[in-house]
């Protein structure tokens, strides 16, 4: 598949890199580390990255704008995304062939080139692998080692988590090699505003654990306007109980306008299925749910801890 996905790009005049709403480091990582590649092998193709830019994330880059006929013809990619209802900007459509990438389970299969590795750390991670597979047509440049890093370290918590393998070490060593600032991008990418550091506070105060070690909290609308801050920012709170003597998986609920996202993880008990059971999904210690009522809070909280049982 690897080499179906590299003679299509090679095929197409013009490339349009998509990934998933409400970008993290990795789906900025994969989407503009791809674009930075593919830019510097074949400096004649016109490569696009588009979707709602995320300010927390411009130090890596920013979005295109495009307009609609730039589709025309061209060839999109899907990057670090499972779901359709997840890709950001709906017009991934409006291409000639479409191009998955992904390391999500692949439950939702869409596109006309699928390569999904549920062993990758990262989506960054395998466009990695993609360049090393092909030594004599694809060569690493600095600034997409600079972005594959990033989303490396964003998906794998600083190397903590385990989808951290050998396998990543070593890209993760071989992007190293060039001169980036990696001390930047820790910076950058864990700076956290004041107001959610005392945010922080109050969650490692007020969240409440089960004997069975399964966590949660909720974060309502009228705490996010307290301490003056996003959903998105709160959301970046949730590996903060990690560190709890006794934990085994937690949720982390937020008030996002009509709907409640719930960020959940765990230590060892699988999450993905009960996250996909909330319209969501994700990886089995690392996923995301929607709920449309606080009235599906206490149901989920009672199943998290019966799988913790």
């Amino acid at each position: 598949m690897k080499r179906a996905i590299l003679d299509v790009m090679k095929k197409y005049e013009t490339i349009i890199i998509h990934r998933h709403v409400r970008p993290d480091p990795d789906a900025y990582g994969s989407q503009m580390g791809l674009a930075a590649i593919l830019k510097g092998n074949f400096p004649d193709k016109k490569v696009y990255c588009v979707g709602e830019g995320e300010p927390s994330l411009d130090f890596l880059g920013e979005v295109d704008r495009i307009e609609d006929s730039v589709y025309d013809g061209a060839l999109v990619v899907v990057c670090d995304t499972a779901n359709t209802e997840r890709i950001d900007d709906a017009r991934y459509t409006l291409g000639a062939e479409l191009v998955k990438i992904d390391h999500h389970p692949n439950e939702d299969v869409y596109g006309d080139y699928v390569w999904v590795d549920t062993e990758a750390s990262s989506c960054s991670e395998m466009i990695a692998a993609f360049v090393e597979e092909f030594p004599k047509e694809l060569a690493m440049n600095e600034a997409a080692a600079r972005l594959l890093y990033a989303g490396i370290v964003g998906d794998t918590g600083r190397f903590l988590f385990p989808n951290t393998t050998p396998k990543t070490l070593r890209y993760a060593a071989d992007l190293v090699a060039f001169p980036f600032d990696r001390t930047e991008i820790f910076t950058k990418m864990y700076e956290t505003p004041l107001n959610a550091v005392k945010l922080s506070g109050y969650i490692l105060q007020n969240f409440q654990m089960s004997e069975n070690g399964a966590a949660h909290i909720y974060i309502n609308r009228a705490l996010l306007e307290k301490f003056d801050v996003t959903p998105r920012d709160a959301a970046q709170l949730v590996n903060r109980i990690d560190s709890v003597i006794g934990i085994k998986a937690w949720i982390l609920f937020i008030e996002d306008g009509d709907i409640i996202r719930a960020r959940v993880r765990s230590k060892k008990p699988v999450i993905n299925g009960l996250a996909k059971e909330y319209r969501g999904g994700g990886h089995p210690l690392a996923a995301g749910a929607t709920l449309e009522s606080e009235a599906e809070i206490p149901e989920m909280v009672a199943k998290l801890e019966a799988l913790c049982d």
